[in-house]
C-alpha cells in the first residue's frame, strides 16, 4: 500500500498509532525537511537540526500508540521540537553560568528555572497577543511552526515583501518591550525570536 499524498493527514495518523510503518515514513517525508529547518533556525547547527529531526521521530514512534486521528500532528511534531530546543538552550545556559561561576546546585537551578520560564513565556506570549492578526499569524507560521517566507505567502495569498515586512515589524514591536537589563529574557529572546 503505497499514500498518496499527505492530504489525509487523518488516516496517516490513524494507520502510525496501529503501527504502520509505511504511514511513519510518509509523514517523516512530509515534515522532516521543514522540522530541520525550523531546528537550524534555532540551533545554528546542522548536525543538532539533524539529531533533532531523529529524536522528534524517535518521540513519536515511541508515542505512536497515544495519537489520535483528529490530532494536529504538524503541531505536535513542532511543539515537541519547541520543547526539545527549550531543553537544549536551557541547558546551555546552565552550563555556561555553571563554567563560568562554578556555583549553583541543579535544584536551586531547576527551581529558578521553572519560575523564570514560566514568567517570560507569559511575557513573551502577552507580546504576541498584542500584535495586529495577520502581523500575529505570520509570526506564528514563522517562529513557531518553522513555515519559510515563500510558505507563508503562499498559504496566506500574499507577497514575500509583505510577509517579511510583517515578520520584521513584529521583531521590531518584541525587541523594544524586551527588558534589556535582563540576562534571562535576553537568552530567551535568542532563543525564541532570533
Amino acid at each position: 500500500m503505497q499514500y498518496p499524498a499527505i492530504g489525509n493527514e487523518s488516516l496517516l495518523v490513524h494507520d502510525l498509532s496501529k503501527g504502520n510503518l509505511l504511514a511513519f515514513n510518509t509523514l517523516y517525508k512530509e515534515y522532516s525537511h521543514r522540522l530541520y529547518r525550523f531546528a537550524l533556525g534555532y540551533l545554528k547547527s546542522e548536525a543538532e537540526a539533524e539529531e533533532l529531526v531523529q529524536e522528534v521521530f524517535t518521540i513519536i514512534w515511541e508515542k505512536r500508540t497515544d495519537l489520535k486521528e483528529e490530532l494536529s500532528f504538524k503541531s505536535f511534531l513542532f511543539t515537541i521540537a519547541f520543547n526539545i530546543i527549550r531543553k537544549h538552550f536551557r541547558t546551555k545556559a546552565y552550563l555556561c553560568d555553571y563554567l563560568k561561576n562554578g556555583t549553583g546546585s541543579e535544584s536551586d537551578m531547576q527551581t529558578s528555572q521553572k519560575i523564570s520560564y514560566n514568567s517570560l513565556y507569559q511575557y513573551i506570549t502577552e507580546l504576541v497577543n498584542q500584535l495586529p492578526g495577520r502581523r500575529k499569524e505570520i509570526f506564528i507560521k514563522s517562529r513557531l511552526e518553522g513555515l519559510s517566507i515563500k510558505e507563508i505567502a503562499e498559504q496566506m495569498g500574499i507577497s514575500h515583501k509583505t510577509v517579511e515586512n510583517q515578520l520584521t515589524d513584529s521583531l521590531r514591536f518584541i525587541r523594544t518591550n524586551l527588558d534589556k537589563e535582563n540576562i534571562s529574557l535576553f537568552l530567551f529572546f535568542a532563543l525564541f525570536i532570533s
